[in-house]
């Protein structure tokens, strides 16, 4: 993390957190934690191709399936993942 480029902003209903990548420092982040004590941290994954696929896949059959329920699965196609959107295909 670059501390100068990093941000925080509070209100009375809510916190903003900006973080900024060290220049050496590639790709995209997967998942971040947070918590008011480092033994109770709760985690969310960014949007990511992985992390979309991953979280329908889970969506649509939560437990093993079978050979029948995954041929019945929709095709999900994450077409596009941007700041401020995400293009998903559904067959």
């Amino acid at each position: 993390l670059v501390s100068p480029e990093s941000s925080v902003s509070v209100s009375a209903h809510n916190a903003v957190v900006g973080l900024a990548k060290a220049p050496g420092s590639t790709g995209l982040w997967e998942k971040f934690s947070f918590g008011l004590d480092p033994s109770a941290l709760q985690e969310r994954l960014f949007v990511s191709e992985e992390n979309v696929d991953g979280f329908l896949g889970t969506a649509f059959c939560p437990s093993p399936c079978s050979q029948s329920a995954l041929e019945s699965q929709p095709l999900i196609e994450v077409l596009d993942v941007t700041e401020d959107r995400i293009q998903i295909r559904v067959e």
